[in-house]
């Protein structure tokens, strides 16, 4: 439809699109807010149907809309349309706006009830019989519901991430085992140290993406904790007693997630230091996601002049002017996701601090940036498995070249022959060009078969070294 429709606020006149679902505040929103340029995370917009369907359920069993269930039938359907990704697109508010998130709230309020009034066969604008404050906000305030959007929509991606989390954890651990018996050289400080496996590697990533993984399931108990009901500030202002003791009841009914309502409603309306923990929790993701980024773009340096270790799967040209090269273009697209996942863990912290009394006026700011650090994650995660470690090949030879010229083969001769003497035999390889294998078989020192074995994937896996009472090493 084209043209405008007059609609009225505390403000005055608005004209808004004729065959708009949003009304009056949402289109002040849209000219007051003009600085992301991207609505409200779909995620916020779908959690808060799901939050408007609990109170428009808690609404309808305690009489509000007693005789009139056309009217409760379409408001209810709305919500579900909203939940379900259907009024997307309706869902205009910037998300970086002022108000403490009234704009959204507003915004989700007046698509409810223009929605409702079309499945009513009502023109947009018909308040007189759906109303945006009088129905669809009945017995809230954005001070309540913003916050239990937020956390629902946290919950549901935290839930997406912990399964891509998995499947990364999974592709490293199908590494491990296919690279168990390549040996190479271990490094501290960009250091030759002492021999391992290439599996024991990929192994380790697979570790820390597993506690990386528990963190992520246990943030859901910190965001179970909901104010919905506390209305203004949380006194419950407005809402009858029966509302809010069933309204948390019937969200956890809808979204089968264990939400209670907080103790302290006033304390849980002011503090958003749990968004804080969360995006600790993240942050400390992101902090895994840049270190096996770093490892994976060093250990396939090169690949003739670097370590070249590893071959990572080639996924586009790398240079507009130097044939041939072919860039970490994978790791190096993630470990920039886990940087701005650590800048938006920063924001958070300065804007749940900012918080004012008895609200804190930054939320928005808190949900674009936790919600945001939840998408990139998964994303990246799920990035870096499909298009890089499932395709990681192991050089086994260039291993083995790195094991045979490194001063590390005399570590492992260690439990065997003494520290001193291994570091003869390490200074005596260094001062002829010679490999450590060619000192000691030279030197009589080892047989051949000896010195293979202590260098076997199994021989530096082992935990410890087995001795015998009176020092000496077992076989």
């Amino acid at each position: 439809m084209s043209g405008t429709r007059t609609e009225r606020d505390l403000l005055g006149e608005v004209a808004v699109p004729a065959g708009s679902l949003h009304g009056a505040h949402t289109e002040r929103a849209i000219e007051n807010f003009p600085l992301a340029g991207r609505p409200v995370h779909a995620e916020l917009a779908r959690a808060y149907g799901v939050v408007k369907l609990a109170c428009a359920r808690t609404n309808r069993a305690l009489g509000v809309w007693d005789g009139d269930d056309a009217k409760a039938d379409a408001i209810e359907r709305a919500c579900r349309e909203l939940a379900d990704g259907l009024l997307d697109e309706h869902i205009v508010a910037d998300r970086l706006q002022g108000g403490a998130g009234t704009s959204t709230n507003m915004n989700v309020n007046e698509v409810l009830a223009n929605r409702a009034l079309q499945l009513l066969g009502e023109a947009p604008g018909t308040y007189d019989r759906v109303s945006p404050n009088d129905d669809l906000n009945l017995h809230q305030s954005t001070n309540d519901t913003y916050p239990t959007a937020l956390r629902l929509a946290a919950i549901e991606l935290l839930h997406r991430l912990e399964e891509q989390i998995v499947s990364l954890q999974e592709a490293f651990q199908a590494k491990e085992q296919e690279f168990a018996h390549v040996v190479k050289v271990g490094r501290t400080q960009y250091q030759d140290a002492v021999l391992t496996t290439l599996g024991r590697e990929m192994g380790a990533y697979a570790e820390a993406l597993n506690r990386d993984r528990w963190r992520v399931f246990k943030c859901e108990e910190r965001l179970r904790v909901v104010n919905l009901g506390g209305t203004a500030i949380g006194t419950g202002f407005a809402a009858p007693r029966q509302y809010i003791f069933r309204v948390v009841d019937v969200l956890r009914e809808l979204t089968s997630i264990g939400f209670a309502r907080a103790e302290n409603l006033i304390e849980a309306t002011q503090n958003a230091d749990v968004f804080v923990e969360v995006s600790g929790i993240l942050k400390a993701h992101a902090a895994t996601l840049l270190k096996i980024g770093g490892d994976l773009r060093l250990l396939s340096s090169g690949p003739e002049a670097g370590l070249g270790e590893i071959r990572l799967p080639r996924r586009q040209a790398g240079s507009s002017i130097m044939p041939g090269k072919v860039n970490p273009v994978i790791p190096e697209a993630v470990s920039q996701a886990a940087l701005l996942v650590f800048g938006y863990d920063a924001t958070i912290a300065a804007a749940a601090g900012l918080g004012s009394l008895e609200l804190n006026a930054f939320l928005p700011l808190v949900a674009d940036c936790l919600l945001e650090s939840l998408r990139l994650l998964a994303s990246a995660d799920e990035v870096l498995r499909r298009l890089c470690v499932e395709g990681i090949e192991a050089d086994e030879e260039r291993c083995a070249a790195r094991v045979r010229s490194s001063s590390a083969a005399a570590t492992a001769l260690v439990p065997e022959i003494g520290y001193d003497a291994a570091c003869r035999v390490a200074r005596r390889a260094q001062e002829q060009g010679a490999t450590i294998r060619d000192v000691v078989l030279a030197d009589g020192i080892l047989t051949a078969d000896r010195y293979d074995e202590l260098l076997t994937a199994e021989a530096v896996c082992r935990l410890g070294t087995p001795q015998t009472r009176g020092g000496g090493v077992e076989d």
